[in-house]
C-alpha cells in the first residue's frame, strides 16, 4: 500500500473537488471482485441507477455483468442483441493477422463485412461469459488444515482445485469451470463459465487508425490512436457452443449495453467492468525486489533483440512481416510496459518503501504476544525463501523463456510429451489415444508453425545458448554444457550447433511433420530427431528441479496467506485481492493529471491533434487521408464535442486497471458504453505494484471518434444502424 504522504491528491483535482464541493473521492484504489460490490458504495460515487443493475444476485433478472466477455486475453462487451461484440483493435491483431495475405491485406488495409454473411472466422478467439461464482476457501484450505510438507501442500491445493471444477462441469455440461486464488493461500473462488467458440470479425479500421502512432506512443499520453474492433459471437441453431460452421446463428446475449453517442466531459463519473490481468500489491519487498533486478530487466532485454531479429527478417518479404507481426506487437508491447514499471520502480524507490512497511510490520508482530507466537518467523521466513529464489534466478527465468523464444524447441517439446503419454499407454489403448489426441496435438504445432521463420528460429535460439553459456557454475543448464560448450569457445560451439541441428531437423518442415511424422503412432515413437534430443534432455532438468519448485511454491502459498491475514490486521483495513483475471469492477472520473514539474495533461485529444502529429517524419503517425479531408470540411456528424469543436478521439480517466482490461467497456453513470478501454499513461505502468491517484490513468478511445470513423470514414453505417445510433 502507498504511504500516506504519497496519497495526496493532485493539485488541479482538488480545485474540482472545491469548487464542485459535492465531488466523491473513490478508494485509494480498486478492482473490486463481484463478490466485493456490495461494500462499495456507487451511488455516492456518481452512479444514477441502482447498483443492482450492474449485478444481481437476488434475481434472475439480466444485469450489466452479463453484457460482458473475455475475448482471447482481453474484454469485450455485447452491444447488440445479434451478438455484436465491441472490443480493441490490438485484442483482435492477431486473428486479423491470421486471415491475412499479401493479396488480402486486413492487417494494413483493415476489413469491413458488409453483411453477416461476409464476416470472416477470428482463428484463435473464444468468448468467455462468467455465469456465477461460489467461494470454495473453506473446501480448499481444510483439504490442507493437516499437510505441513509444503510440497505436499502445493499439490494437494492444485488437486483439491482440480477437483472443485471437475464436479461443478458435471453437475452442468453446458459450463467450464476453474477455481482461481484470489489471496495466494487464503481464498478460493470457484467460477463458472460460458464458452463460445465461433467468434467472427465484423469490422477492423485499418492499422493507420487501429495502430496509430505505433510504438512511439504505445504506454503515453497524448494518444490518438482508434483502437478498436468489431466481432461477432455465434452459436449452433440450438444455442449451443459450436466451433465454426455455415450453419451457426448469432447468440442472443442475456444483456448488451446501449452505446451512447453523446459520450462525456471532464470530471465525469465513470466505471469499467472487464477481466484484468495480473497485480502483485500485497507482496514483500523481496517480490519487488525479484522484479527489478531480475524479471523485468531480464525479459526487456530478451523481447528487444527479438524483436530487432523478427523485424529485421520481415523486411524480406510481406508474407513474413504479416506471419511475425503479431509476436512483434507483443513483444513491443511487454518490453515497453516492462521498461515503464522499471522507470516506476526505481522512481518511487518502492523496494525501500515496501522494506519500510514490512520493518514495521514486523515490529507488530514482535509487540504482540499473541502474534509473536503465531507469525514470530513470518518475515524471516520470507526472506529466506526469497534468497533461494534470488539465488537460481537467472537459471529458472531461462528455462522459462527457452521454449517461448524458439519456435522448434515448442514444437519438439509438444512432440516429446505426446510421445511420452502414447508410449505410457497400454498396447491395446494406443491406437485409440493416438486417433482421440492427434487432432489437437496438429491445432496446436499450426498455431506455432502460423509464426515460424527458420532464420529467425535460428537467431533466437542461438541468443538462448548465449545466454545459457553466461549463467553462474551454480545455476547452469546441464544439456548446453554437454550438447553445446563441451569446454570450449562458447561462441564457436553456439554457431556450429545450431547450424547443424537445424541442417538435420526435419521439425522445421511443416509438412512433413504433419502428414509423415504424425501419420501413426509407430512413425511417430521410432522417429528420431536432434532437436528431440536436445529438448528431452531440458525438460530431463526441469524434472529434476520440480520437487523444489513444488516445495517453494507450498511454502510461499502459505507465508503469502499468513502475509496478507497479519497486514490486514495491522493496517486495520480489508485488501481488495490482486487482479487474476476475473471480472472486476473500477470506478472513478475523466480526469487529466501531472506527470511533471509544470505540466498538466488534458483529459481528451481530438483529431487535430492527430493530423498535428501527421505532419511530422514519423511513418507511425501516417493516417488515411480521408480523415484529413473530412475535418478540413468540419464533417464530424453528431460526433463533435462541442466544448472542443472537434471529434474528442482518446480520453484520460483515474480508474484502476491493467493488462486485460484491453477491450473493457468504459461507462457513464447510467450503465451505457461511451468509450472502450485500451492503454495506460507511461507513468501508469507501475500500476501493477501500486496505484496513485497522482500518476494512475488509464486511455480510452472515445466512442465518438469510433462511430465517427465507422460511418465517415469506413462507410460501416450498418453498424450503427444495429447499435441503435442515428449517423
Amino acid at each position: 500500500m502507498m504511504t500516506n504522504k504519497k496519497k495526496r491528491i493532485l493539485i488541479t483535482s482538488l480545485l474540482v473537488l472545491l469548487i464542485s464541493g459535492s465531488a466523491y473521492v473513490p478508494p485509494d484504489e480498486g478492482m473490486f471482485p463481484l463478490s466485493e460490490l456490495k461494500n462499495v458504495n456507487l451511488n455516492k460515487a456518481g452512479l444514477k441507477i441502482d447498483q443492482k443493475e450492474i449485478y444481481n444476485t437476488e434475481t434472475q433478472t439480466a444485469s450489466l455483468v452479463d453484457a460482458l466477455v473475455r475475448v482471447g486475453g482481453c474484454t469485450g462487451s455485447f452491444i447488440s442483441d445479434a451478438g455484436l461484440i465491441i472490443t480493441n483493435h490490438h485484442c483482435a491483431f492477431s486473428a486479423v493477422q491470421l486471415a491475412s495475405t499479401p493479396e488480402h491485406d486486413y492487417l494494413e488495409n483493415g476489413f469491413v463485412a458488409e453483411d453477416k454473411t461476409s464476416e470472416i472466422e477470428a482463428k484463435g478467439m473464444t468468448c468467455r461469459i462468467t455465469d456465477s461464482y461460489e467461494d470454495v476457501s473453506d473446501k480448499i484450505l481444510s483439504s490442507v488444515a493437516n499437510v505441513s510438507d509444503p510440497a505436499s501442500r502445493i499439490r494437494v491445493i492444485n488437486s483439491e482445485m482440480k477437483k472443485l471444477a471437475a464436479e461443478a462441469e458435471a453437475q452442468d455440461s453446458t459450463i467450464e469451470a476453474e477455481v482461481s486464488e484470489m489471496f495466494i493461500g487464503k481464498t478460493y473462488v470457484l467460477f463458472r463459465y460460458k464458452t463460445i467458440k465461433d467468434v467472427r470479425l465484423v469490422y477492423v479500421p485499418s492499422r493507420n487508425v487501429g495502430e496509430f502512432g505505433g510504438e512511439t506512443d504505445n504506454w503515453v499520453w497524448p494518444r490518438h490512436t482508434g483502437d478498436f474492433s468489431f466481432m461477432r459471437a455465434y452459436v449452433a441453431p440450438d444455442g449451443s457452443p459450436a466451433t465454426y460452421s455455415k450453419n451457426n446463428v448469432p447468440y442472443k446475449p442475456k444483456k448488451f449495453l446501449k452505446v451512447n453517442a453523446d459520450g462525456v466531459s471532464e470530471d465525469d463519473f465513470v466505471f469499467i467492468l472487464g477481466y484484468p490481468g495480473r497485480t502483485f500489491r500485497h507482496r514483500p519487498s523481496q517480490f519487488i525486489m525479484h522484479q527489478q533486478n531480475f524479471l523485468l530487466p531480464y525479459v526487456s532485454n530478451l523481447y528487444e533483440f527479438q524483436n530487432k531479429a523478427m523485424t529485421e527478417a520481415g523486411k524480406k518479404s510481406r508474407a513474413i512481416d504479416i506471419k511475425l507481426a503479431t509476436r512483434i506487437k507483443r513483444n513491443a508491447n511487454v518490453m515497453k510496459n516492462y521498461n515503464g514499471k522499471l522507470k516506476g520502480l526505481k522512481g518511487l524507490d518502492l523496494v525501500k518503501e515496501k522494506k519500510q512497511e514490512d520493518e514495521a510490520l514486523a515490529s507488530y508482530i514482535n509487540e504482540n504476544v499473541e502474534l509473536k507466537a503465531k507469525y514470530g518467523n513470518l518475515m524471516s521466513d520470507i526472506d529466506n525463501l526469497y534468497k533461494l529464489i534470488f539465488n537460481d534466478a537467472y537459471r529458472d527465468m531461462w528455462l522459462t523463456q527457452i521454449y517461448s523464444s524458439t519456435s522448434l524447441l515448442e514444437i519438439a517439446k509438444r512432440l516429446n510429451d505426446f510421445k511420452t503419454d502414447l508410449t505410457s499407454k497400454p498396447v491395446a489403448e494406443k491406437a485409440k489415444y493416438f486417433s482421440d489426441n492427434i487432432g489437437s496435438l496438429k491445432k496446436s504445432l499450426l498455431d506455432r508453425y502460423d509464426s515460424f521463420d527458420i532464420d529467425v528460429d535460428k537467431e533466437l535460439f542461438a541468443r538462448m545458448l548465449e545466454d545459457a553459456a553466461k549463467l553462474p557454475k551454480n545455476q547452469r543448464i546441464a544439456v548446453v554444457d554437454k550438447q553445446v560448450i563441451k569446454g570450449f569457445n562458447a561462441e564457436e560451439q553456439i554457431d556450429k550447433f545450431v547450424n547443424s541441428r537445424y541442417q538435420y531437423t526435419r521439425l522445421k518442415d511443416q509438412n512433413y511433420v504433419m502428414n509423415v511424422l504424425l501419420k501413426s503412432p509407430k512413425s511417430l515413437t521410432e522417429y528420431i530427431d536432434p532437436l528431440l534430443l536436445f529438448e528431452r534432455e531440458i525438460h530431463d532438468q526441469i524434472e529434476i528441479l520440480r520437487p523444489e519448485k513444488e516445495r517453494r511454491e507450498g511454502q510461499l502459498n502459505k507465508l503469502m496467506g499468513d502475509y496478507v491475514a497479519v497486514k490486514e490486521r495491522f493496517k486495520q483495513q480489508d485488501f481488495i485481492p490482486d487482479a487474476n483475471s476475473t471480472l472486476r469492477l473500477t470506478f472513478g472520473y475523466v480526469r487529466g493529471f501531472s506527470p511533471a514539474d509544470a505540466t498538466y495533461m488534458k483529459p481528451f485529444t481530438t483529431i487535430k491533434g492527430l493530423l498535428e502529429k501527421g505532419s511530422t517524419d514519423n511513418p507511425e503517425f501516417n493516417y488515411p487521408p480521408k480523415i484529413r479531408q473530412l475535418w478540413l470540411a468540419k464533417d464530424f456528424g453528431p460526433f463533435a464535442k462541442k466544448d472542443l469543436n472537434d471529434v474528442p478521439v482518446s480520453f484520460l480517466y483515474n480508474l484502476d486497471t491493467t493488462g486485460g482490461n484491453s477491450g473493457s467497456p468504459v461507462m457513464n453513470s447510467k450503465g451505457e458504453l461511451i468509450g472502450v478501454n485500451f492503454d495506460r499513461a507511461y507513468e501508469a505502468t507501475i500500476n501493477d505494484y501500486a496505484w496513485n491517484e497522482n500518476y494512475s490513468r488509464s486511455i480510452g478511445v472515445d466512442i465518438r471518434y469510433v462511430l465517427w470513423v465507422a460511418s465517415k470514414v469506413d462507410n460501416a453505417n450498418f453498424l450503427l444502424e444495429e447499435i441503435g445510433v442515428k449517423p
